[in-house]
């Protein structure tokens, strides 16, 4: 397709974007040329400085500037969307919040590439919840993927860090394959790659076999990266293995940009008043196109169970609080995915569709719900490893024993931890309480029938379960006492005010959901 292109306005449209890789390129510059022969912990702090600098700039300008996105033809290829602002505006925060947590530690002696590349893969977060054109999709998320595997593997004396590493690599580019390939369906199906062209193109057309074929590529994709069932098999290895900071980056902002982009395709794709100025295809695609999709949502339902059944019972058997963190965050997933699902799986019944475009900027009760948990829970989770990368580094163990009498050794990182780990079990009242309420609910009323209620009923069973692995680690970090001779955890101030900030963010949020618009 021969695009005309303006340059000044996709220039204002990605300047974000641009300001992030400018920033990576800027701490390349100083850490190799200027602090090549200081001390690692001085180009360290300038690295992670000069990193949360430019988070700060590309912040600045997302949220002062009117560009409105950037079009072509009539085709939008960036949008500038309230819901897009929110979730970029999460990435850049989780970042900053992952650049900090760096101070201290002592993994790696190139902390200017590591900085570099965690400033890139957070520019390819950005631009895919910005894309809605197939092209721009794939070459942000390849960009966010390719800059995981590389912090992943960035502990070079860690075994588990290159084998987390290989494994996420290998996954990774099974799925990049899958969703490509459905890509390409949908383009050869539609002839455009324009998210919001390719829903009015079926609505006229019809679903075919193709179809089918090409949304269960896409989903294979996607669930990989999101981690759940059966699409999960990397995020242990990768959880365990890589750098807590870069395993923090991974559960956070790799979560935010790819449910914000399961978001828009199935909005775009799903919900009839996504289509606008197009009345007579909107009454076409309710009356033979949507129920063609009604076999593809129950896959997701499918994933969204299982995801809350094997995240949770496996969490059950884990030592290591990595790889629990990461089954947890697996059973996460499904919750999240149980509100995309759930929603989009009944937008054609009615009750949906009356009430959209009654809520935050035009979305759903269970879009918004959504939004909010997946950056609450991307807030907790850095925080919650923060923690872990702070005891693993002064013990040389993740394992539940080294958290043993964390109150005595570290009284202010036990309560931190206790925060954190009751938010992501749902106790109120914690921000995690609210997010996991608001989703419940949401799905409950904006649905009928006995399957979100079962789906429901099974999401609050297992976050009971959840309850009793986060309490045992908090049983080892209150009720065991320390091995004999057992050193006080040292914590780098930046990284304990940090930790602090991120656990009264979370209080906070709770006692007040609304700040975020609940």
């Amino acid at each position: 397709m021969n695009w005309p292109i303006n340059w000044t306005d996709l220039f204002n449209a990605t300047l974000p974007v641009t300001v992030l890789e400018v920033a990576a390129l800027l701490v390349l510059v100083v850490d190799l040329a200027v602090l090549r022969k200081a001390s690692e912990s001085l180009r360290l702090t300038v690295a992670a400085v000069l990193g949360v600098a430019g988070c700060w700039a590309s912040l600045n300008y997302l949220l002062s500037a009117q560009s409105g996105g950037y079009s072509v033809d009539g085709q939008t290829i960036l949008a500038q969307t309230g819901q897009g602002v929110f979730l970029q505006t999460g990435i850049l925060v989780l970042t900053a919040l992952t650049l900090l947590l760096l101070f201290g530690t002592k993994f790696t002696r190139n902390p200017g590439e590591y900085v570099a590349v965690i400033l890139f893969a957070a520019s390819g977060g950005l631009l895919v919840v910005a894309a809605r054109d197939l092209v721009v999709i794939f070459t942000g998320l390849e960009l966010l993927s390719l800059g995981l595997y590389i912090l992943t593997a960035f502990a070079k004396s860690n075994e588990k860090s290159a084998e987390g590493a290989l494994k996420y690599y290998l996954f990774g580019g099974m799925s990049a394959a899958f969703m490509l390939f459905g890509f390409s369906y949908f383009y050869g199906l539609t002839g455009s790659t324009n998210i919001d062209q390719i829903q009015f193109a079926i609505a006229q057309q019809g679903a075919t076999p193709l179809l089918y074929v090409a949304w269960i590529c896409v989903v294979a994709g996607l669930a990989f990266k999101i981690a759940v069932v059966p699409f999960h098999l990397w995020a242990p290895d990768a959880y365990e293995g890589a750098p807590a900071p870069a395993a923090a980056f991974i559960a956070s902002v790799s979560k935010v940009a790819s449910f914000a982009l399961l978001l828009n395709i199935s909005i775009a794709w799903f919900v009839p008043s996504a289509i606008e100025g197009h009345h007579a295809a909107v009454e076409l695609y309710l009356s033979s196109v949507f129920h063609t999709w009604q076999p593809l949502l129950y896959i997701l339902l499918l994933l969204a169970a299982a995801s809350m059944l094997v995240g949770n019972l496996a969490a059950l058997a884990q030592t290591s609080v990595r790889r629990l963190m990461a089954y947890s965050a697996i059973a996460h997933a499904g919750y999240i995915l149980l509100g995309v699902a759930t929603y989009q799986h009944y937008a054609g019944s009615g009750s949906a569709f009356d009430v959209a475009l009654t809520q935050w900027h035009g979305l759903s009760k269970s879009t918004f719900a959504v939004i909010f948990y997946v950056v609450t829970y991307g807030l907790t989770t850095i925080g919650a490893f923060g923690v872990i990368g702070v005891v693993e580094q002064e013990t040389g163990s993740d394992k539940l024993e080294a958290f043993s009498g964390l109150h005595k050794r570290n009284p202010l990182l036990a309560g931190v931890l206790l925060v954190l780990l009751l938010s992501l079990a749902g106790i109120p009242p914690l921000v995690g309480f609210w997010a996991k309420f608001n989703l419940f609910a949401a799905v409950l009323s904006e649905s009928a029938g006995l399957i979100p209620f079962v789906l429901v009923a099974l999401a609050i069973a297992m976050s009971a379960v959840s309850l009793y692995y986060y309490l045992r680690v908090l049983k080892f970090a209150y009720v065991v006492e320390p091995a004999e001779g057992a050193e006080n955890i040292k914590v780098h101030p930046v990284v304990l005010a940090v930790l602090l900030v991120i656990a009264a963010a979370v209080v906070f949020l709770g006692c007040d959901p609304g700040v975020l618009g609940m």
